[in-house]
């Protein structure tokens, strides 16, 4: 909270300006459907951490989810954020980054020790403590994350960097899936989190066929990602349709990027005999399907958590390449100072939004 002292007139104006330049302004969402600016002290170096002055903050499914109220695993207050990028401040333990330097990080803060840790899965860490979901997250002037999450820019710019984060979601979606060059790989929504994966279902070979309920978004995979196969699960004959651009196979992986509880149930019918079911998506009830049809296919379901290291490398690799350009997908731009007002219509798909960008000064 910043000092009283500075509103008081008969302050000397520089011991004011002292003080202001230690506080910082933060976006809290203070409840569901509630977002409050405040002030806050800037975060101070210490021990193994590093100082990021935010540039660019990506809004994504989890920090609208958490606005509604539908988001698993969260607490209020929180400040939200965690598709980040900005100029290194200062950093201890990271004698490779440069203050300066233009960094994305890793937000998933994992212990290191526990079992998943231990066997190389530090995306599902049994104490995992998400930037902006479990801890606080970017949405302010400056961040604290550990030195070891640093990730170089390289010449890549802030949007693209802001960008990392949810596309490594999709590569290590993709990854799990294990997808084989030509097989047929069915994506389940087409926001920001299944565009990405549709993007690296291409990279490792995989034909795409993009599912979902909203044309304008269908028509955007088709434009700007090239996916040559899109179906309108509305549409009385989806089934049908997929069907058929599989030869009468069905497709081999299944990949979902809607946290919708009825689209994920829905999606179990379009799994080939021998298919890998992925979820990507995240939401509170119970998964229903049929062990039965399930069964006799041999399916295979799994989970994906966050992304690795590994993940992010290989975005990073695939946006120096030319092989994904993120920036397609901002559709909207915003100042910090009007995030507060436009964040709800974000929630509303006549607004057309794809990725909302906020420009930090």
């Amino acid at each position: 909270m910043q000092n009283r002292s500075c509103t008081n007139p008969a302050v000397n104006s520089r011991a004011c300006a002292l003080e202001s330049s230690k506080i910082m302004r933060t976006l809290v969402c203070t409840e569901p459907g509630k977002l409050a600016y405040s002030t806050e002290e800037k975060p101070s170096l210490s021990k193994d951490r590093a100082i990021i002055k935010i540039k660019r903050i990506g809004i994504c499914g989890t920090d609208l989810h958490a606005f509604e109220g539908t988001q698993p695993f969260f607490s209020y207050p929180r400040i939200l954020g965690h598709e980040l990028s900005g100029e290194l401040i200062d950093a201890d333990g990271a004698s490779d980054f440069k203050p300066g330097e233009a960094v994305s990080f890793i937000p998933y803060f994992n212990c290191g020790t526990c079992i998943a840790c231990r066997r190389g899965k530090p995306n599902c860490c049994t104490h995992m403590q998400v930037c902006g979901v479990h801890i606080n997250g970017g949405m302010a002037e400056y961040l604290s994350v550990p030195s070891t999450a640093l990730l170089h820019g390289e010449g890549l710019s802030f949007d693209e960097l802001a960008l990392v984060e949810p596309l490594a979601i999709g590569a290590h979606g993709v990854r799990r899936a294990g997808v084989e060059v030509g097989e047929f790989v069915l994506v389940v929504g087409a926001g920001p989190i299944g565009l990405g994966t549709m993007e690296f279902a291409r990279i490792a070979g995989g034909k795409v066929i993009a599912l979902d309920v909203n044309d304008r978004r269908l028509q955007f995979c088709k434009d700007k990602l090239q996916v040559a196969h899109t179906v309108n699960a509305l549409d009385p004959n989806a089934f049908e349709q997929i069907r058929d651009i599989t030869n009468g196979d069905m497709p081999t992986v299944v990949i979902d990027a809607t946290g919708s509880l009825k689209a994920i149930n829905d999606a179990f019918k379009y799994m080939a005999h021998g298919a890998r079911y992925v979820l990507i998506g995240l939401q509170k009830g119970d998964i229903s399907f049929s062990h039965p049809e399930f069964h006799k296919r041999e399916g295979t379901l799994m989970s994906s958590r966050n992304a690795t290291r590994q993940d992010f490398e290989h975005v990073l690799a695939s946006m120096r390449t030319g092989d994904v350009d993120p920036k397609t997908y901002i559709t909207h731009r915003v100042s910090f100072d009007n995030v507060a007002d436009e964040f709800e219509s974000w929630l509303n798909p006549a607004t057309g939004v794809i990725k909302a960008m906020v420009e930090m000064p």
